[in-house]
């Protein structure tokens, strides 16, 4: 595999760019992929933001590329867990997506408290996350300016989909679709658009209140979609059967909705 370092240096961003290909042998219709790596900095919190780019590898640009934002589950702050869910992103980025990936957790936060009501102790360490997106999205709008971001999917794991569920209750009118991972203390928006998609793991429940009602999910078109697979195994550490079934399920509502 090789390698292309190169820092480029604005006012708005702090970036250190590492590219990287990465091939895809599973079948003539994809994509290979392409991997880039950089930290952009939000001078309004004074806080750097690593994120990683899998890109199509193609010749000509995509004609409305839609774009998918993803957000890990907790990693206890010791970062590179924007990279431990490859098995979907590159999957993704290989049908087409513009696919993004951003590092929440930096090694001096403060851990996610484990005590309390977590739905109130946790909400900053999500509103840190949905202003990420929010600050991530300015700025691919920005660089990428002709992509498609009025269908724009964010896609979020655990505390990562709590992000996610938080960023669509406060920004509705800058996502078409939203996919949750098992996220289970900030709930969900109760919204036709944007669309939501939840898939559950088969040993974890969510809170109260954070998944819709029957009524609600027929109002609102929302789909709870049960699995066999485990919370802490949405990650790089499934199983390849686990990671062909999220793969499939995911790839299925975004063909299908």
């Amino acid at each position: 595999m090789k390698y292309l370092k190169t820092i480029i240096s604005i006012p708005v961003f702090l970036f250190l760019i590492n590219c990287s290909v990465i091939k895809n042998e599973s079948s003539p219709h994809e994509y290979e992929v392409k991997r880039d790596t950089l930290t952009l900095f939000d001078q309004s919190r004074n806080r750097k933001i690593p994120v990683a780019f899998y890109i199509p590898k193609t010749k000509k640009n995509i004609p409305n590329q839609q774009v998918i934002i993803f957000n890990h589950g907790y990693g206890f702050n010791k970062g590179g867990d924007y990279f431990v869910y490859s098995y979907l992103t590159e999957k993704l980025a290989s049908k087409g997506y513009f696919t993004v990936s951003i590092q929440h957790e930096q090694t001096t936060d403060p851990l996610l408290p484990v005590d309390g009501n977590l739905q109130i102790v946790r909400r900053p360490f999500w509103q840190n996350g949905s202003d990420n997106i929010l600050f991530v999205l300015n700025e691919l709008k920005k660089s990428k300016p002709d992509l498609d971001y009025k269908h724009l999917t964010l896609i979020g794991h655990s505390n990562g989909g709590d992000m996610v569920a938080l960023f669509g209750n406060q920004h509705p009118n800058l996502v078409y679709k939203i996919i949750t991972m098992d996220n289970r203390r900030m709930f969900l928006p109760r919204t036709a658009i944007p669309k939501i998609y939840t898939l559950r793991s088969n040993d974890y429940p969510a809170d109260e209140g954070v998944l819709p009602t029957e009524a609600e999910q027929k109002k609102f078109n929302i789909t709870i979609q049960p699995t066999p697979i485990n919370h802490s195994h949405m990650d790089n550490k499934g199983s390849d059967e686990e990671k062909k079934i999220l793969n499939g399920l995911i790839l299925q509502y975004l063909d299908e909705h």
